[in-house]
């Protein structure tokens, strides 16, 4: 019997990347990414307009959607995992179904867009960013849409975000102004400033923590100011009173910008990526102590980063290429086993006298008990439980979370087993042929659907010039076959 060295990962590691692990290229420009609930597919947005989902397990493309005739600037995933969001530089909103490719909605604004995103606990409400307008809740069960409240002084490039459960919205203007607006009611609930010294700083993005209550604001100031949603909320019942920060992150020796900042999955880790070179910079949320400053290619600038729901993953997209950061695995066998022998190489093993007996010889036959052990219990394997982790509100977690895409195999290399060489060459003559034929008629398949796109019917979103508070427009107006408005 032979002794084998094995590996096992070490339990007690730093739960952050620490180097590069790999690129995935769409090949056609990524601009943009998101993960699944479940992290187990990644949705990117590229610059020809498509959506590339990638299978993160076997890391391969699983699925490819022509979506858009113009880059993609901003996705999103619903809770489940079934529907995908996204908006284009072409000013229009596509809600896709995953499984089917098929787009289920379509809107069209008058205006560049620059955030789309799902309510985190309902998959019919939608929240759209503008740079032009202020921010649009859309219930596409309904078919209506609210113009959310904005600040008179600034009317355009105004941010908003989803708190962890869809209760509250949170805006952001270029004044540093921020909102927190009821999702339901579309009610102001507080409002505060952020400022610098004198003046007002411009905000950038707010991001929200998986777990807890806390939340992140990247503005132009160069500073990541974290915030507890719980205290910010209890300002309301102080007229006057501003909350203040509970971590203010920055880099104080090269005062970069922040491009994109998001929190880990766990919500102990924040990542944030420089706006002029390709690095990553990782704080811990609790005292703000920067941890580790991951380096990529020189001379790229990053587009976008998203960490992976549950593992210590970060993606990055700079120059159209995805690049994956991971952690480094430590072998430690004997912190499972204290007694445990590691050794350089392989080593005959002498088998001990009974050491591997199923049963030992030497002792008495046990007699059977009356008290019910040794009755047979039917298992449950048809059942799916709910995931414990996915839980994260202690409400029940939804049971049809989508995993995974199936995919077709390749059989070119089955359907020519057992032919002689000049046979193969025949067929791979005709394959080619045949390939070139089929390219043709994808191209072709592929303008009529882009064509179908473009010409289908989407429903317009409107912007009233008049009212601080535009919420009169509770019907989306519709367009007919013939160009008419219902």
């Amino acid at each position: 019997m032979l002794l084998f060295v094995g590996n096992v990962v070490e339990p007690f590691e730093q739960n952050y990347p620490e180097e590069h692990d790999g690129t995935l290229d769409s090949a056609s420009g990524s601009l943009t990414c998101s993960f699944n609930r479940m992290g187990t597919l990644l949705a990117v947005g590229c610059n020809d307009g498509r959506l590339v989902l990638w299978d993160f397990i076997t890391r391969s493309i699983a699925k490819i959607i022509t979506a858009h005739v113009h880059p993609v600037c901003s996705v999103s995933w619903s809770r489940s995992g079934r529907q995908l969001i996204s908006a284009s530089t072409d000013w229009t909103v596509g809600v896709w179904d995953v499984l089917s490719g098929e787009c289920d909605k379509q809107y069209r604004f008058p205006g560049p867009l620059t955030k789309v995103q799902f309510n985190p606990r309902n998959k019919n409400v939608i929240l759209v960013c503008s740079l032009k307008h202020a921010p649009v809740l859309i219930d596409m069960q309904n078919d209506s849409h609210h113009i959310l409240p904005f600040d008179s002084e600034s009317e355009q490039n105004i941010i908003a975000s989803f708190d962890r459960k869809g209760e509250n919205i949170y805006t952001g203007n270029a004044k540093g102004k921020i909102m927190v607006i009821e999702a339901e009611t579309r009610k102001i609930i507080v409002s505060f400033r952020i400022t610098t010294g004198t003046s007002s700083t411009s905000i950038k993005s707010i991001e929200f923590s998986p777990k807890g209550s806390v939340f992140l604001v990247n503005s132009s100031d160069r500073v990541i100011r974290v915030y507890d949603s719980e205290i910010v909320l209890s300002a309301a019942d102080y007229e006057g009173r501003e909350p203040e920060s509970i971590q203010k992150l920055q880099d104080l020796v090269n005062r970069t910008q922040w491009k994109k900042c998001c929190f880990a999955g766990d919500g102990n880790y924040i990542v944030a990526g420089s706006a002029r070179q390709h690095a990553l910079s990782i704080w811990r949320t609790s005292d703000g102590t920067l941890v580790k400053i991951l380096n990529g290619t020189k001379g790229e600038t990053i587009l976008d980063i998203a960490w992976h729901p549950l593992r210590a993953i970060i993606a990055s997209i700079a120059s159209g290429v995805i690049s994956i950061w991971s952690h480094s695995l430590v072998e430690s066998w004997s912190a499972f086993a204290p007694d445990f022998k590691e050794l350089d190489e392989n080593v005959e093993y002498s088998e001990k006298e009974d050491e591997f007996d199923i049963e030992d010889e030497d002792t008495s036959t046990k007699a059977p008990s009356n008290d019910g052990d040794g009755e047979e219990v039917e298992v449950d394997v048809t059942t799916v439980d709910d995931v414990p982790f996915l839980d994260s509100s202690g409400e029940n977690s939804e049971s049809e979370h989508l995993v995974s895409l199936p995919v077709a195999p390749e059989m070119d290399e089955m359907e020519n087993f057992g032919l002689s060489s000049l046979e193969k060459e025949d067929v791979e003559y005709e394959n080619e042929r045949k390939r070139k034929r089929d390219q043709c008629q994808d191209d072709d398949e592929e303008a009529d659907e882009i064509a179908k796109i473009t010409s289908a019917t989407p429903i317009d979103i409107y912007f009233p010039a008049e009212s601080t508070f535009p919420d009169q427009q509770q019907k989306l107006p519709s367009i007919d076959d013939n160009g008419n408005q219902e």
